[in-house]
């Protein structure tokens, strides 16, 4: 069934994003193989984007960590995706922390939401000013995948990097004031070289 699950994630990714033109996988001790794919979009008319797309947290759904018997089949399914600006940075090894990410519903028991930080704990790649992200709403850039019932849908989730800065003051504020002053300040997430927004 996971098998099947992912087959359906990996065509859904492919028809949003297009062709990946790379992939690793990373397997963590008690959980799955998580793959990493990349894609490289030059549609828009400023710099490219490169967007990094998990594969293999959606093959079994997450549990409320203080459920006593993880349930095989039914709860929320979610990938994981990151959007950067091409060229700019050495953000391909991104990909094993992205990895730690996606790995850490089945590892630690987390379920991962809009709205919440994850922290990786050091740089997302040599030389980010970020070390954590945002977890933003799904269903802009890739639509949500239904699954038969009782599967719950595949979402996913974008990932909006962070400063440790901004990841303290969001802690205080809520994501969505973090967002706010993001898009008051012309602020693009999606810049690898960003510093932090003014957040007086």
């Amino acid at each position: 069934m996971a098998a099947d699950v992912l087959a359906l994630v990996e065509a859904r990714l492919s028809s949003a994003l297009g062709e990946s033109d790379a992939r690793a996988g990373v397997t963590f001790l008690g959980a799955e193989r998580i793959e990493v794919l990349r894609f490289l979009d030059t549609r828009e008319d400023s710099a490219p984007l490169v967007r990094y797309a998990t594969l293999g947290m959606s093959a079994a759904p997450m549990t409320d960590p203080s459920a006593f018997l993880a349930d095989p089949v039914e709860g929320p399914r979610a990938e994981l995706v990151l959007s950067v600006r091409a060229g700019r940075a050495d953000t391909d090894k991104v990909l094993r922390p992205l990895a730690v990410l996606a790995a850490s519903p089945q590892v630690e028991g987390v379920v991962i939401a809009p709205g919440a930080s994850l922290d990786v704990g050091e740089p997302l790649w040599p030389g980010a000013p970020f070390t954590s992200v945002l977890v933003a709403e799904p269903g802009g850039l890739v639509e949500t995948l239904d699954l038969d019932p009782p599967l719950d849908p595949v979402a996913f989730l974008p990932l909006l990097p962070m400063t440790p800065t901004e990841a303290a003051w969001k802690r205080v504020h809520g994501a969505q004031a973090l967002q706010e002053k993001w898009l008051a300040h012309g602020t693009d997430p999606r810049d690898p070289l960003r510093g932090a927004v003014p957040l007086d």
